[in-house]
């Protein structure tokens, strides 16, 4: 990027004199980094507008002037975007790449974005005509509303090629293909801005100029729980709920530590089988247990309920991911940056050109929750779920009324999950339906194991006509998980 610093363009700050840098052409506003006044570049001076509030640390292992690489063209970070919503808070960081070309990689929970402005062809629709879960069309492209949101600016940082006003309510409707892509619709100016882009991991981009381990402070921030006055302590700058530890109440800090907290109280706490904190290595990524949750589901028409576990897996540098236990095995899931294509009787799904075949629709609820989340959790929330599997691969929907998420993942084998987190001694309790005794029964003859066989297909056949197509009975191991998305070109 020297070519970039040899045209910067520098001004002395109106407010306090010291100098502000303009690394891109493209960038209009800027913050001043001492005394942190808003300026606007007019000719050769520059204009202040007014003071910008101070950035939540996000703990992120970004930083301005980071430089890295995406689609073999150089960048560097110049700037940062912190905004809120109903749901939490994300981060979008001003890119200035070769060409005089600005881009933004958005940050999420851990999940990362990268897009570049797309020009639209036609006008961006009314954003309250965009209904979340419909399809529309946007320059010849199919997409799925995933999220359609009111959010606002928290802070800024930086250089910055636009500046929605401070505290001011908009919109940004977030849309996906079933290619990957992502689609952001921002209607903080006029016209509204629209971004896509693809998800990226920030090893790939090659970074340099991270923010260092001792740029953060590891220390939680602490509070007494309302409800027995006992220490609880916060570790994600992120987190929209916490239990505590000695009661199980669940405490709300949407509305921050500081005030008045609302909780709610658990009885009959479910005790997970991984405790929280446990460090484990799954597909060679080490990644530590911070939340889990107990969910009940039952399909439409039936009596019948089923339960599942998750436990929140988080990871500095891949964010978070849900390690699913069902009757029937153990998965993997991320939520998916794309929105898969579902057919119209629902009966498959097909996402980054692979077809998935319906296993289950249900309704879900949560019944227990313990540790940290970074979406507001609550006991007694209610989800519509499809489940759908193409071999091991496993692909699940869940909607809310704000929300649809999809998430996408792998079976994987109950010792494997036993030996990442370093449970060999418990490896019996890992074991799920998914063991076949028939594999295990190495006295029986290979005549025995056909008729065994054929037997057990005479009896799906006849389960099959007697059940309906929705599914039922218990819980699949893929895991509409988690119940918001993170990982958007905005959030």
């Amino acid at each position: 990027m020297a070519e970039e610093t040899q045209r910067a363009y520098r001004a002395p700050c109106p407010g306090c004199g010291a100098p502000v840098e303009f690394r891109s052409a493209q960038s209009t506003f800027a913050v001043c980094p001492y005394c942190q006044s808003t300026v606007v570049r007019q000719g050769e001076t520059l204009a202040r507008i007014g003071k910008m509030a101070e950035l939540f640390d996000d703990f992120s292992p970004l930083q301005l002037f980071a430089a890295g690489r995406v689609r073999d063209r150089a960048f560097t970070l110049v700037g940062r975007l912190q905004y809120s919503y109903a749901g939490g808070r994300w981060t979008e960081w001003i890119a200035a790449l070769d060409g005089d070309q600005t881009g933004t990689l958005s940050e999420d929970n851990g999940a990362f974005v990268f897009s570049l402005p797309l020009n639209l062809l036609q006008a961006a629709p009314p954003a309250a005509t965009l209904r979340v879960g419909a399809t529309t069309a946007i320059n010849g492209e199919r997409y799925t509303v995933a999220s359609n949101e009111q959010v606002q600016l928290l802070s800024a940082q930086g250089e910055l090629p636009k500046l929605p006003e401070l505290g001011r309510p908009f919109a940004v409707v977030e849309l996906r293909s079933d290619k990957g892509a992502v689609l952001s619709l921002d209607y903080g100016s006029d016209p509204p801005g629209a971004y896509l882009g693809r998800a990226v991991q920030l090893d790939d981009l090659k970074l340099t100029g991270l923010r260092g381990e001792s740029a953060r402070e590891d220390k939680g921030r602490s509070f007494n729980c309302p409800n027995c006055g006992a220490t609880v302590t916060v570790n994600f700058e992120s987190s929209k709920s916490i239990t505590c530890r000695n009661c199980s109440s669940i405490i709300d800090l949407t509305q921050g530590i500081g005030g008045e907290l609302r909780h709610a109280e658990q009885d009959e706490p479910v005790r997970p089988l991984i405790a929280l904190g446990t460090l484990g290595t799954l597909q060679g990524v080490q990644w530590q247990v911070v939340g889990f949750q107990h969910r009940m589901g039952h399909a439409a028409g039936d009596d019948e309920h089923f339960g599942w576990d998750e436990y929140l897996l988080f990871n500095k540098k891949r964010g978070f991911s849900f390690l699913v236990d069902a009757e029937d095995g153990w998965s993997v899931v991320k939520p998916t940056t794309g929105a898969p294509t579902m057919a119209q009787n629902g009966a498959s799904a097909t996402y980054l050109g692979k077809r998935y075949l319906q296993q289950y629709a249900y309704n879900a609820e949560t019944t227990y929750v313990a540790g940290e989340f970074y979406w507001k959790v609550e006991r007694g929330q209610t989800t519509s779920n499809r489940d759908f599997a193409s071999g091991n691969s496993l692909l699940s929907m869940e909607r809310s009324p704000n929300e649809l998420t999809w998430s996408s993942g792998d079976k994987i084998d109950s010792a494997t999950v036993a030996t990442a987190f370093k449970l060999d001694a418990k490896k019996e309790m890992f074991k799920r339906a998914d063991a076949s005794p028939v594999s295990a029964a190495s006295g029986l003859g290979c005549g025995t194991i056909i008729l065994i066989a054929v037997v057990i297909i005479i009896l799906l056949i006849i389960l099959s006509t007697c059940s309906s197509s929705s599914g039922g009975g218990y819980r699949s191991s893929g895991g509409s998980s988690g119940g918001f998305s993170s990982g958007g070109g905005h959030k």
